[in-house]
């Protein structure tokens, strides 16, 4: 973003705009995570800071034009589509908000358009990458069962990071080979999770976790050093060790886990539907992202093996 103004400066500058009320509303009113909350003020902070420099002192004064040089702007940057379409959905929601109070009396974001959705193609592992980085810990590292277990369970799974640190230990239910994830929203879903995975997480629970935890009765399954619920951070933190240690010079992030297990199910034949439903998918036309990849490994395997290919 452009130069920020001092810290004091931008408190002054930011009250007219009652952002810590429309904080409250898509906390308490649209029930939206702390994440996805604390992503919007930091998107409309960045909007606050963009008009305040062309001398708007309050939302009332925000035209339908300085949005679209916003968004624009947010482009100049390199922000990537997905993080430009979340400023528009902040953007959006908070203009619904000021009318729908009668702090403003139009919306100028009523036209706004978002980019086109991201069409390409996800980074995935391969299956022997995927071997590397689950083997890739250290046998004198204390926290080894754990990282395994994480790193088994975002594979086996596709879930989310943040799914992950929420996931708690009765959700794992070993008998039937299945776990209970909770999604965008809170809404739950149930996903086969397989034996290696099961097993690295039974590892870590019997032998790691009662030390981690301390009797102090954790309801979450993964933990930190300190014995508190392991956060996004941390696995982060848990996945470049990793990845260093196997030689992977691929970026790999937890959502790279969560594209290659559905890669791999895709490539064995899986139903595009029954991936749908483990990714947690509300549209259909978001896991068909996925098919892309699928084609060019089937056009690679047509090449391999075809003889007149």
């Amino acid at each position: 973003m452009s130069r920020s103004p001092a810290p004091g400066a931008r408190d002054d500058a930011a009250r007219p705009f009652l952002l810590d009320h429309f904080a409250d509303y898509v906390a308490l009113e649209r029930g939206h995570s702390p994440n996805t909350v604390a992503a919007y003020r930091r998107d409309l902070t960045h909007l606050v800071d963009f008009v305040a420099e062309r001398k708007v002192r309050t939302p009332s004064g925000v035209t339908a034009t300085q949005l679209r040089d916003f968004v624009l702007h947010l482009k100049d940057l390199g922000l990537e589509a997905t993080s430009i379409r979340r400023h528009v959905s902040a953007v959006r929601t908070y203009f619904k908000f000021l009318v729908g109070e009668g702090h403003v009396l139009r919306d100028p974001s009523e036209r706004l358009a978002s980019p086109k959705r991201w069409r390409t193609l996800p980074s995935v592992l391969t299956v022997e990458e995927v071997e590397r980085l689950l083997h890739a810990g250290e046998a004198d590292d204390p926290l080894a069962f754990r990282d395994r277990a994480i790193l088994e369970f975002g594979y086996a799974t596709g879930a989310r990071v943040s799914e992950i640190c929420r996931v708690e230990g009765k959700d794992v239910l070993y008998d039937e080979g299945l776990v209970r994830l909770f999604g965008k929203g809170g809404k739950e879903r149930v996903v086969p999770v397989g034996r290696r995975a099961l097993g690295a997480v039974a590892l870590y629970t019997r032998e790691l976790r009662p030390k981690l935890e301390k009797g102090r009765r954790q309801g979450r399954l993964f933990l930190n050093a300190r014995g508190g619920p392991i956060s996004r951070v941390g696995i982060w933190g848990i996945l470049r060790k990793a990845t260093r240690a196997a030689g992977v010079t691929k970026r790999v992030t937890p959502h790279t886990l969560r594209h290659t297990f559905a890669t791999h199910l895709l490539e064995g034949g899986a139903d595009l539907r029954a991936v749908q439903e483990m990714l947690g998918h509300a549209d259909l036309a978001t896991t068909q992202l996925y098919t892309k990849v699928d084609r060019d490994y089937l056009r690679t395997v047509h090449k391999h093996y075809h003889p007149r290919a």
